[in-house]
């Protein structure tokens, strides 16, 4: 079987390790004048190189080299036998599936016997953050007092959850994230000795969709390795669940245009695509935090291709540090509120709806930029207010001298959802996205109760003029004025409670229409 990438190509010397020049120095200065501190802390992202600094440095400890400066040698036997997984005074453990004290117990009785090899006995806890408050506890002395012969290296991606006290017995390394020109270099590298035929451009997306792990970027490179032919861009982006440069730049356009339906048939492309919503709203993120960054003069912290570069050089000019600052928030929000979507674009949705109604305040638009009204976002072609619908008159039962009870409200509430939701959406698109992620629950102390799947949803309810559009567009289509109460939940409650009458409208509101009842409380 072939062996995977990020293992074949594990640093063996301290030079092949990427982007943590800072520790590796230390290290080496260490080793050369034979003063390693017995307990060593390896903190940082996932991917950046600690485990592989842990056995470069357990090998260089043990290395049998007469010149210090030159371990490790990997010529020696001990280097040998830890690079081929050989060598028994080299312990790795997995904090994740040991994590009680029992474990570490084990580890203080065992850590007393000699070596077998090699000078030092070297245990790598990795994700060391996972032991219980107990482990951590009986780890201590062994890490205060460690035998001559014993040496450790904890590893943790949350050095935050270590107590203090384990940090202080530690020689402590923070490993920084890798950055994407070392990340790009690298991947030429192994893309030019492993016969990887991949076009330039796919090595920067790779690096970017990394986030600073080398070791996530050469599992993607590996895994599109598999393609037969060149990797191209268009490959990458499938494989990878993102959306095309351009895809970004269109969705960003129709922000700024106020373009609603161009817009969202930009996203839904993307989705039928196969693409991730929540993927392409951190792209959306990115691009507004580039364009952020020219603003700030900071263009040498910007690394995209030339055309796309020469696109956020134009938008820099345009879009104020204010109104970037709310589109960065508006769809970081969206992808912290997927989990109170039963629809995965909805969120991105309603990000997309509530940009266009930020954009359209004057306060935060640049000089010389359009004002749209928040009740008609730009599309193409021509806008026009829709003409009224037509209502039949109100019967005398529906007038304000005698206006429908509460079983009547609810039953023509229900009746007439999607022709209030058709108004809203002429009125303001982003007040009917709202809408369309939540259920009508039925009247309380002459309310209309709203059931949101979230907070974050049901806020967005309140804020801003979308209750009184709602409330507007009801009683424009039921003739009744009615306040808007919105909470979170929409349990379907069939039961009827006592005292309903089975066969009169608040039943058959429940029944046939979906639903629910909730009782007023007793007028005085």
């Amino acid at each position: 079987m072939t062996q995977v990438l990020y293992l074949k190509w594990r640093p063996g010397t301290w030079a092949e390790v990427i982007g943590q020049d800072h520790i590796i120095t230390t290290l080496k200065n260490a080793i050369r004048h034979d003063r390693v501190s017995h307990a060593q802390l390896f903190s940082g992202p996932r991917g950046t190189g600690k485990t592989s600094t842990a056995r470069l440095l357990a090998k260089a400890v043990n290395c049998l080299a007469d010149d210090l400066a030159e371990r490790p040698c990997n010529l020696c036997a001990h280097c040998k036998a830890v690079n081929q997984g050989q060598f028994l005074d080299l312990i790795e453990i997995d904090a994740a599936s040991n994590t009680s004290v029992d474990d570490v117990r084990d580890l203080r009785e065992k850590i007393n016997f000699s070596p077998n090899q090699g000078r030092f006995k070297v245990y790598i806890i990795d994700e060391v953050h996972m032991l219980s408050k107990p482990a951590f506890n009986a780890l201590l002395k062994t890490l205060e007092e460690p035998p001559p012969h014993a040496m450790f290296v904890l590893a943790t991606t949350e050095v935050h959850k270590i107590p203090i006290t384990v940090i202080s017995r530690c020689q402590r390394h923070d490993f920084r994230r890798i950055s994407i020109p070392e990340i790009v270099k690298q991947l030429e590298t192994m893309a030019s000795s492993e016969s990887i035929d991949v076009e330039e451009d796919v090595l920067g997306l790779i690096a970017r969709q990394a986030t600073g792990s080398l070791r996530d970027a050469i599992s993607i490179l590996d895994q599109l390795s598999s393609a037969e032919g060149q990797i191209t861009t268009d490959l990458a982006h499938q494989v990878l669940g993102t959306s095309p440069n351009q895809a970004v730049l269109n969705f960003v356009d129709a922000i700024l245009e106020a373009d609603a339906a161009g817009g969202l048939n930009t996203l839904h492309e993307s989705a039928e695509r196969g693409n991730d919503p929540a993927q392409f709203a951190r792209q959306v993120i990115a691009y507004f935090r580039n364009v952020l960054l020219m603003k700030m003069a900071n263009p040498d912290r910007i690394d995209v291709p030339s055309d796309v570069f020469a696109v956020i050089e134009k938008h820099s000019k345009v879009i104020e540090i204010k109104q970037l600052l709310n589109l960065i928030r508006i769809f970081n929000e969206a992808i912290n509120d997927r989990g109170g979507s039963w629809q995965p674009i909805l969120p991105l949705e309603m990000a997309f709806l509530e940009a266009l109604e930020t954009n359209s305040d004057p306060s935060s638009l640049p000089a010389g930029k359009p004002t749209a009204e928040p009740s008609k976002p730009a599309s193409p072609g021509k806008q026009t207010k829709p003409a009224p619908r037509k209502k039949t008159p109100p019967r005398p039962a529906e007038t304000e001298e005698s206006p429908p009870d509460t079983g009547q409200q609810p039953l023509m509430i229900l009746k007439e959802w999607k022709e209030i939701l058709e108004i809203v959406r002429d009125t303001n698109p982003a007040t009917q996205g709202i809408l369309n992620s939540c259920k009508p629950l039925g009247i309380k102390d002459n309310q209309l109760v709203l059931g949101f799947r979230s907070d974050a949803i049901k806020d967005k309810m309140e804020k801003g003029d979308h209750l009184q559009i709602c409330q507007d567009v009801i009683e424009k289509v039921i003739g009744v004025k009615i306040p808007i109460l919105c909470i979170v939940g929409s349990k379907d409650q069939s039961d009827l409670p006592d005292g309903v009458d089975p066969d009169g409208l608040i039943a058959a509101a429940v029944r046939d229409l979906g639903g629910s009842y909730v009782s007023d409380q007793e007028e005085e």
